[in-house]
């Protein structure tokens, strides 16, 4: 199939896009409407939304690359992480809490949330403005992964693919909405599941792999030829106080800590909690997302780690540069050079764009949603002035995605290194907050500014100091600390006021007055 049709049917597919954000434009009519879709998505599109959110180009260019490479077979560890704890569990202890909550307390942002939460305008600012800033990078890393796929499989220049696909997100986006995003959202979660599975089986059924158990068996080999990662030992922070020796197998349980838990608190994910229609819908909701997520997760790094079987112990010169492994080039380079069908290949792109611009339009929503609604809102009441508060999200859209071009277009060393900061760094400020406000009472708002300001600095200090090597391990880190320190300065302080509380989780009820139906029905 010549690329020129390629690129002629990837037009199709986003002129198709950007007519849904036109239908969508026309019924979104306020703030609500814009960024949660007026809390009326059934569990259809809200479980797509998540997943497609979820696993994006970071995943099947980045992840699927290096860590398949790395860690071969051993990443199954990561997708069961994925898809019992970041999918199924998530789900299940929640999105029925915080569909509750945000509607009692009308919030629709995780800093709003937790602002109403604890009674704090100063913390809806700052935790807007770790939104704000640490999703930059993870947008950068998205744009990154698809503009190398569209280099390698539709012969576009990385530059051009990529200022092709910012002006698409901005324009699509900046016209529907969140609503926009979650009906493209189930249309693109058919096209990934459809894709994924179709080149998972004709990867492993290659002469090289020769089936599902042949290769697994074969990846189950020498772990120092199929899995060089898991057995190499680096050595990070060298000269300082916090020098250590890192083996891989804690880098990897570092990567399944981040990637499954890490999830609980992005406010991208968080987000589809809000706009779901019921709390009766999560509990279908809960059982498609954990498939899809289940396919998808495997389907990326089974056929990572599939390149040993492809490559053989060493890496062909196409894929080495004078720093070692080019990483993000693997799979797009597999995937060209494997002898698939042509039609397969474009149903590959055409699935790796799916998930991108699904993750990338998340990303630039909630990104911009932090000053128009979060900032601005924090002292003007957005919902009283809903025209300027939309003009200003829209704009925001288009701002945050040029911010995130100009990153990529530097081209930062690693993708995967620029996801795992940010999902590091973003759940070491919200995992702990959100967690302890769902389900404890007690929790304070001095507790959790001790925790933000525990995350903040775990990843400013070790991100930095333990360099690339020491990404996974720095974000777990700052992703646990604040769990021990929230309830510990929760509990040295006064409890929070009654009504802060009764806000958020509703008038608590005396034990009698629970007991006396019970009585009189006795």
């Amino acid at each position: 199939m010549p690329s020129a049709l390629y690129v002629g049917i990837v037009v199709l597919y986003v002129l198709a896009m950007l007519a849904v954000g036109w239908v969508a434009m026309k019924r979104t009519r306020d703030v609500q409407d814009f960024f949660i879709g007026g809390r009326t998505l059934g569990p259809w599109m809200s479980a797509f939304a998540y997943g497609t959110t979820y696993f994006s180009a970071v995943l099947f260019i980045g992840y699927a690359g290096k860590l398949g490479w790395g860690f071969g077979i051993h990443t199954m560890w990561i997708v069961l992480g994925n898809t019992v704890v970041g999918t199924l569990l998530a789900w299940r202890l929640l999105a029925g809490r915080t569909r509750d909550m945000t509607a009692r307390l009308g919030a629709i942002t995780m800093p709003e949330l937790l602002g109403a939460r604890y009674g704090s305008k100063g913390l809806q600012v700052v935790a807007a403005a770790v939104v704000f800033v640490f999703l930059v990078p993870y947008s950068a890393s998205v744009l990154m992964g698809l503009s190398y796929l569209f280099e390698m499989t539709l012969h576009i220049r990385y530059d051009t693919a990529l200022y092709l696909l910012a002006a698409i997100t901005a324009i699509y986006l900046s016209m529907g909405g969140y609503f926009a995003v979650a009906v493209s959202d189930f249309i693109r979660g058919i096209v990934e599941f459809a894709g994924v599975m179709l080149m998972v089986w004709l990867l492993a059924h290659r002469p090289e792999t020769g089936g599902f158990v042949a290769a697994t068996g074969q990846l189950l080999g020498d772990p120092k030829v199929m899995a060089p990662g898991l057995v190499a030992v680096k050595q990070v922070g060298a000269g300082s106080p916090l020098a250590v020796a890192i083996p891989g197998w804690l880098t990897l349980a570092a990567l399944v800590l981040i990637t499954s838990f890490g999830p609980w608190a992005l406010p991208q994910m968080v987000q589809k909690f809000y706009s779901i229609r019921s709390r009766a819908d999560v509990k279908r909701a809960l059982v498609i997302a954990s498939v899809f997520a289940l396919f998808m997760a495997f389907g990326a790094y089974f056929s990572g780690a599939l390149t040993h079987l492809y490559y053989g112990p060493k890496l062909p010169p196409a894929l080495l540069g004078p720093q070692g492994p080019i990483w993000d080039k693997i799979m797009p380079h597999f995937i060209t050079t494997t002898g698939l069908p042509e039609a397969l290949v474009l149903v590959i792109v055409l699935m790796v764009f799916s998930a991108s611009m699904s993750s990338l339009s998340s990303l630039v929503l909630v990104s911009s949603s932090a000053i128009a609604i979060d900032v601005y809102g924090a002292f003007i009441d957005h919902q009283r002035q809903p025209r300027r508060t939309m003009a200003l999200l829209r704009t925001l859209c288009a701002a945050f995605v040029g911010l995130s071009l100009v990153i990529a277009l530097s081209k930062p060393a690693v993708i995967v290194n620029l996801m795992v900061m940010s999902w590091g760094t973003l759940s070491g400020v919200f995992l702990a907050p959100y967690l302890y406000g769902l389900f404890w009472r007690r929790t304070t708002a001095a507790g959790v500014w001790a925790g933000i300001a525990t995350g903040l600095a775990s990843a400013f200090v070790l991100f930095p100091l333990w360099g690339a090597d020491g990404v996974p391990l720095a974000g777990a880190i700052a992703m646990v600390l604040p769990l021990l320190v929230v309830p510990a300065v929760s509990l040295l302080g006064r409890p929070p006021a009654r009504e802060l509380v009764e806000a958020a989780f509703g008038p608590e009820t005396p034990p009698e007055t629970a007991a006396a139906p019970e009585r009189l029905s006795a």
